[in-house]
């Protein structure tokens, strides 16, 4: 009698019904599976409360997915076509929460095809390696403070090709000039230099010659950000 009651309008003898016991089992799995993630992304690692929600809650709505298609190839080609619609309502993430994401989206699958184990024992593995990198800053650029972002705003007059290089090559091993710029109405130049600094320490002597030369306006150095779009 339960079974008949959860039966859909459209199944036929020959597809088996999913017991409400199995059902309720595979939810529960994906949703430890899901907190499991969200514990283990939160480690060490900036977040905000939407995405911590969303990758707890993921693993069990792709678990239920999986589990009403159950073998029906058109249903899962139609659900394909649905999940692809979510990528373009959303804004682009980083490389780290995408991998979440996709490694989300593989638990709850694996839940939804009745593998609760191996759902349990991927998460846990996944997310081991993902708290052991983040502990031993796998992947952290080395003397990354010596990467810094220059900016110089000179004179309209001022010829700036060439003005700075002299300087500049004795504080840094690297000189890249990657954006000029007008600014105050066209009567000053704003200079952009990517640098590798040879002495971190020496920011202060630096800024204080480049001062002599372009007027005492205004010079900011700042930490090098990665270009937008790259992952």
């Amino acid at each position: 009698m339960l079974l008949t009651i959860f039966r859909g309008l459209f199944d036929t003898d020959t597809i088996s019904v999913i017991s409400v016991t199995d059902f309720l089992l595979c939810i529960g799995c994906s949703q430890i599976i899901g907190l499991i993630m969200a514990f283990a992304y939160m480690f060490r690692s900036r977040y905000t409360k939407s995405f911590i929600i969303t990758l707890a809650l993921l693993p069990t709505v792709v678990c239920v997915v999986i589990m009403m298609v159950n073998g029906n190839i058109g249903a899962g080609v139609a659900v394909t076509g649905a999940f692809s619609l979510v990528r373009f309502r959303s804004v682009p993430g980083t490389a780290k929460e995408i991998t979440m994401l996709f490694l989300s989206m593989s638990s709850g699958l694996i839940a939804g095809m009745g593998y609760l184990i191996f759902a349990i024992f991927f998460t846990v593995l996944m997310c081991t390696l993902v708290v052991v990198y983040n502990q031993l800053d796998f992947g952290t650029k080395k003397n990354i403070c010596k990467y810094k972002t220059l900016n110089i705003t000179i004179p309209e007059d001022l010829d700036y090709t060439g003005v700075f290089e002299e300087i500049l090559e004795k504080y840094a091993t690297c000189i890249e000039l990657v954006s000029v710029k007008t600014t105050n109405m066209g009567s000053l130049f704003r200079l952009t230099y990517n640098l590798t600094l040879r002495n971190v320490d020496k920011e202060k002597e630096l800024i204080d010659k480049l001062r002599c030369r372009n007027g005492n306006l205004e010079i900011t150095i700042s930490q090098q950000e990665n270009k937008s779009g790259v992952l």
